[in-house]
């Protein structure tokens, strides 16, 4: 259940109770929510960045959700972060307030969990050196993602996400899922590479 987890430590760039747009950085496997933080001095001014410390406890620090393997979340673990991330959400972001996801590996996962949950409530998600959250109880059918602007960036040399869901990724967000897509591969492993983060920079502004 959502209740199990109590309310979520959150780093903040900007006045978090503004009606500014919101972009919330979720952060990988086993990080927290003060090493991400740190992705908001490359991105535009003008937004409230937050960083959200995921609820699970993982080795020095958090997970968005119990798996069965890298980039394979648990159906009923995934749907009560999500639960409890919304109700997070709701409470600093009411609607018409535009909200974007940020996600890195682990917390790319949750980023398109969130958005293929309930693809109207955000105005665009990045899914950053990931997959999307297939077999996990949220919607991935055709068309899911009409119209909603995603940002995909992957490393043709990460050898930590499985092959084949960086594959299946970047086939059904470019194919299926109707989604405004803007997606590059770069020449590294996992981790968030110079150029994806100028691109990611540049595609904030260019939803404005």
């Amino acid at each position: 259940m959502a209740h199990a987890y109590p309310s979520p430590e959150v780093a903040v760039r900007g006045d978090l109770a503004s009606d500014a747009p919101l972009v919330v950085l979720l952060h990988g496997r086993g990080s927290h929510e003060n090493e991400i933080i740190a992705l908001a001095d490359h991105l535009p001014a003008g937004p409230v960045y937050a960083a959200v410390r995921a609820p699970i406890t993982e080795g020095p620090g958090y997970a968005w959700f119990a798996n069965r393997g890298i980039g394979r979340p648990l159906p009923e673990s995934l749907r009560s972060t999500l639960d409890w991330f919304r109700t997070w959400l709701d409470g600093v972001a009411p609607a018409g307030r535009p909200v974007h996801l940020v996600g890195f590996s682990g917390g790319a996962a949750f980023a398109g969990g969130l958005l293929l949950d309930d693809p109207a409530r955000y105005a665009g998600a990045a899914v950053l050196y990931g997959t999307l959250p297939f077999d996990a109880g949220v919607p991935v059918t055709p068309d899911r993602l009409a119209g909603v602007p995603v940002f995909l960036a992957h490393g043709s040399q990460d050898v930590v996400i499985p092959p084949e869901l960086q594959a299946r990724t970047w086939s059904y967000l470019h194919d299926e899922s109707g989604a405004t897509l803007t997606a590059r591969r770069d020449p590294v492993g996992h981790g968030l590479a110079a150029p994806a983060v100028t691109a990611l920079r540049e595609w904030l502004e260019s939803l404005r």
